[in-house]
């Protein structure tokens, strides 16, 4: 059996430097082909229709991709119902087109599935609920419907700068590199090498300078996801060397700093800086393990349990807000007092960590565990958790 793909409704408006069809293209790899010729289809061939004037929510593709029988996905606008795509045996690929293309009836055997149907709630990868969607893409609203993916893009749980503070400029970044020609991989090098001239600053005591490198750093790790995303430009080297930089630099940029102020005649703490640092080190790796068992145990990250998870995600000992009690600490002039912080709130974060997920192994003796994201009607109560961590909008 061989999948085809076949566009349909030409449209030359590109979304983040790409049509419709090369997007889904990229999505869809070398695993489908693109259809020529209806009279060479074989009957146990499949033909995937997408409309070329219509932007996708990436789930709906690699749902229909997946899908396990034929269908039709449709949208309800102004009163009446839109084909967007289908996945069809080869047999009815011809009727279906006529249907697209309001020619020929919708063949009664296909089942048809409204968007705002489709379950697509949990998107694990950016632990998020949001709904699918699906836009029509015209010159007036081209833009719009680039700020709508890269909206659906952004992490629904993640720390509160990355959250809050970097979407607006990030925007704006991604938008320059796709001008640019920039790949994802470009600006993940380029971050790697501030996160080395930032520990290096730290270390010689120019602590200013090596902020500001470090929180260029962080940016741009929000960019290149973005960027990876929007364009679909992701690759195995870039996310495995994205994941080991944010990985192991943390620990190392917090005692570089420790050892600069210790260089710069800061350091008046009654602890020594290698006391600390087991702390430190040991709470850093034991926070990394609690959250791969629980990922190992239940299948998704522990911040997504509860809503008490995904709001303690934002504040808890990771980069970004260990940064800003750095920051802090050098504007109030006690440098070291920010080290000290910063340990101790990573000692605080592993604990309650570690709690969280010895109480979600008791929990789950009597039944499995599900992330709050997944079952968000059972929080229609939790109106802020609802409104920081999901998005729902209505279908453009």
């Amino acid at each position: 059996m061989a999948i085809y793909v076949c566009f349909l409704f030409e449209s030359r408006e590109k979304i983040w430097g790409l049509t419709i069809p090369e997007r889904i293209k990229r999505l869809l790899g070398p695993s489908v082909s693109i259809l020529k010729d209806f009279s060479a289809l074989r009957p146990e061939d499949k033909v995937l229709f997408f409309r070329a004037d219509y932007l996708l929510d990436d789930r709906l593709i690699k749902y229909l991709f997946s899908a396990e029988k034929d269908l039709i996905l449709v949208k309800k606008e102004a009163g009446k119902e839109i084909p967007l795509a289908a996945r069809v045996s080869a047999p009815l690929a011809s009727q279906v087109r006529g249907f697209f293309e309001g020619r020929a009836p919708c063949p009664p055997s296909l089942p048809q599935e409204e968007l705002s149907q489709v379950s697509a709630a949990f998107f694990k990868q950016l632990r998020k609920f949001e709904p699918p969607f699906a836009i029509k893409v015209t010159p007036s609203n081209r833009k719009e419907a680039e700020k709508r993916l890269y909206d659906w893009s952004y992490k629904g749980v993640t720390d509160l700068v990355t959250k809050w503070l970097w979407p607006q400029p990030a925007r704006y970044a991604v938008k320059l590199c796709v001008k640019l020609g920039l790949k994802p991989n470009h600006v993940t090098l380029f971050g790697a090498f501030l996160a080395v001239v930032a520990g290096y600053l730290f270390y010689r005591g120019h602590l200013v300078s090596g902020l500001v490198a470090a929180w260029v750093m962080t940016f741009l790790d929000t960019v290149d996801g973005k960027l990876a995303r929007v364009t679909v430009t992701s690759s195995r080297f870039g996310h495995y060397f994205d994941h080991l930089i944010d990985l192991v630099h943390p620990p190392i940029w917090y005692i570089l700093w420790a050892l600069g102020t210790q260089k710069a005649g800061l350091y008046d703490l009654p602890y020594s800086i290698s006391f600390l640092s087991l702390f430190l080190v040991g709470s850093y790796i034991l926070e990394r393990l609690v959250e791969g068992a629980f990922m190992a145990r239940f299948g998704f990250e522990i911040f997504c349990w509860k809503p008490f998870d995904s709001y303690f995600r934002l504040f808890l000992a990771r980069r970004n807000p260990c940064l800003l009690i750095l920051t802090a600490s050098l504007l109030l002039g006690e440098p070291a007092k920010g080290f000290l912080a910063v340990t101790v709130w990573m000692v605080l974060t592993a604990l309650i960590l570690l709690l969280r997920l010895l109480w979600a192994l008791w929990v789950a003796r009597g039944r499995p565990l599900k992330p709050w994201l997944a079952e968000i009607e059972k929080y229609s109560h939790k109106k802020r958790a609802l409104r920081w961590f999901t998005r729902k909008v209505p279908s453009l």
